[in-house]
């Protein structure tokens, strides 16, 4: 390591007090010098008294050069601990290897991580284990700390060398005094402090009441999130029922569903805390203050044969219209679609139309008449697809155009796959899958199978531009759209 000291220009500060005795001093120099040509020029004792003028000057002179270095003295001389308008930095010596050409500098290769601990809630806790991260070349970004009862939880977001391993992060961290340490990979997204992240998600909350599950396994990291109604499919209570306040128990929180019932969300790997529970818990009354919304927004397309359709987001009041399509399908549809006796099928529908359980998409005629289904459900921390469409507006493209939009809703919210639950003998939904483009995954056990399509791989569809006017094709049997 090199020392480079830099520092001001030493400028001898001016005083009026320094300034008035270097005046006086040539004011009296001038008048001895005159006196003494006076004198000389004319007394006898010339001689004796150019002596005496000159040991005057001298005396004169070293007074001034005594008072000048003792004033100069006092006014640099720094007070104890300070260095008098000198910074020291260090920086790191030119070593092979670290740098390339003159002047260039080979960045060093880092990766994000968070980061939870336990430290105990005394002075210096949190100063040696930041002390211990810096000694290990990691940068903190963003710190939460979360009061307990007996100590502090402290969450970190940390830039960290690349080859630190979270073994040996987590090792120096329990050196420190951390305990029940957790870490895991982060991304770019974490980079968002806090309050902005939690304002975007109320914000979200109130545009739609579909995203408050959402919000919550955004909000509290990995998690799996149940919405157990008070009343069960068959009409039994299910006997779940939360208090107002809601309940935490460490690792899982109960709080009161706005719409009855409860919500449960689980967190197995790393207990809640009181400041995330109460975050939650205002999530929630804020869903509950609004009351009923669902974003009113519609597309209309145009089918081949020139029919025009809408597509637009459902919700129960459209239970009753659900119903009646339902009356229209033939028992092989409904079959297809749950999987089940099909006298059950009405059941399913105020349960699949609520907004908690995830989102539903509607086609209707121009007539009004409800036609098709298409849902995206949250199903624990894996989301499900389900699509429903009336016989005889079957093979037009409806089916493969309502399941781009639900895979595209669950690209939005971040969703690592979505799966679909179907018979094998299901060509129309095997193929609408397989149009999607998308690496899929097969299960097939009883006749039943199981499809999943993996999202993380695939890029996010381009937002479509607001101000579109003219329709455009689609790549589903060339279905067109016209926004309005």
């Amino acid at each position: 390591m090199t020392d480079v000291t830099s520092s001001k220009s030493a400028r001898r500060p001016h005083h009026w007090r320094h300034d008035l005795i270097e005046l006086a001093a040539l004011f009296t120099a001038v008048v001895v010098a005159d006196t003494i040509a006076k004198t000389i020029a004319k007394g006898p004792d010339g001689p004796y008294l150019l002596v005496f003028s000159a040991i005057a000057l001298a005396a004169t002179a070293g007074f001034h050069t005594w008072w000048a270095r003792r004033h100069s003295h006092a006014s640099h001389a720094p007070p104890a601990g300070d260095t008098g308008g000198h910074s020291t930095v260090t920086v790191p010596a030119k070593t092979e290897g670290e740098h390339g050409e003159a002047g260039s500098v080979v960045p060093v290769e880092t990766a994000l991580w968070r980061m939870r601990t336990t430290v105990a809630d005394t002075p210096g806790s949190l100063a040696a284990l930041c002390t211990v991260l810096a000694r290990l070349g990691v940068d903190i970004l963003t710190l939460q700390t979360h009061p307990l009862a007996d100590g502090t939880v402290d969450e970190f977001l940390l830039r960290a060398p690349a080859d630190l391993s979270a073994h040996a992060l987590t090792r120096e961290t329990a050196a420190a005094g951390g305990r029940d340490t957790w870490t895991e990979r982060a991304d770019a997204h974490d980079l968002v402090d806090t309050p902005t992240r939690v304002l975007g998600l109320a914000t979200r909350t109130a545009l739609d009441a579909a995203e408050l599950p959402l919000a919550l396994r955004q909000l509290l990291g990995r998690c799996t999130l149940h919405s157990v109604p008070a009343v069960s499919l068959t009409g039994r209570p299910t006997g779940e029922h939360a208090p107002v306040e809601g309940v935490l128990e460490e690792t899982v929180m109960r709080l009161r569903d706005p719409n009855g019932g409860t919500l449960i969300v689980e967190r197995p790997y790393l207990p809640f805390t009181p400041t995330e529970f109460a975050r939650a818990r205002a999530l929630v009354e804020l869903d509950a203050r609004l009351g009923h919304r669902v974003p009113r927004s519609q597309d209309v397309l145009t089918l081949p044969e020139g029919n025009e359709i809408t597509v637009r987001r459902a919700d129960q009041r459209d239970l009753s219209a659900a119903r009646a399509m339902h009356d229209r399908c033939s028992a092989r549809t409904l079959g297809l679609r749950y999987h089940g006796p099909v006298g059950d099928a009405d059941r399913y529908l105020d349960h699949l139309l609520s907004p908690r359980f995830g989102r539903t998409l509607a086609v209707q005629t121009t007539s009004g008449r409800l036609v098709a289904l298409g849902h995206l459900l949250w199903d624990g921390d894996e989301t499900e697809v389900a699509l429903m469409v009336e016989d005889d507006w079957q093979r037009r493209g409806i089916g493969s155009e309502l399941l781009g939009r639900l895979v595209a809703m669950a690209e939005e919210a971040g969703c690592a796959s979505v799966y679909a639950v179907t018979q094998s003998s299901n060509t129309g939904m095997v193929a609408a899958m397989r149009a999607l483009n998308l690496p899929l995954d097969y299960q097939i056990e009883e006749g039943t199978l199981v499809i999943t399509a993996r999202l993380a791989s695939a890029p996010r569809p381009a937002a479509r531009p607001q101000h579109q006017e003219q329709p455009q094709e689609l790549p589903h049997e060339g279905v067109r759209r016209a926004e309005r």
